[in-house]
């Protein structure tokens, strides 16, 4: 007789309590809901950009959804016109479009929550190829 696997619990995460992973280049990522805390369809994180961090274009392999915590940030989709963002925007952007974000101050970081609509999501950077798991991100360098 199988027995079935316990219900999930919920979870509550405290950003404060959890260590932030350097990805480099100004731009630093507390992971927050994932597989560890019982997550099966959906990922998300905060990420922080440092004053007049960009990151590079990449693509994901899944929608992705992106608010715009603090900060004054621009979105950038290939073969778009840029748009300015203020706080609570949120975007969506479909899998396998390249895209990024930029903190427009010199003075003040930048922060967003993301979410990413799949477990194993992966981020392939525009101009190289080169994709890793959104996961590894999450490893303290």
């Amino acid at each position: 007789m199988n027995t079935p696997a316990p219900s999930p619990r919920a979870a509550v995460l405290r950003p404060s309590n959890i260590p932030s992973h350097d990805r480099g280049g100004g731009a630093s990522t507390i992971p927050l809901v994932g597989p560890s805390v019982g997550a099966q369809a959906f990922i998300n994180g905060i990420t922080s950009f440092a004053p007049g961090t960009k990151i590079p274009f990449h693509s994901h392999n899944c929608e992705e959804s992106v608010m715009l915590l603090e900060g004054d940030a621009m979105l950038d989709v290939e073969g778009e016109e840029p748009v300015r963002l203020q706080p609570l925007d949120t975007t969506w952007l479909p899998a396998n479009l390249s895209h990024r974000f930029r903190n427009l101050s010199d003075t003040q970081p930048m922060k967003i929550l993301w979410i990413y609509a799949r477990l194993d999501a992966t981020r392939t950077l525009t101009d190289s190829g080169q994709t890793n798991f959104v996961s590894a991100e999450h490893k303290a360098r």
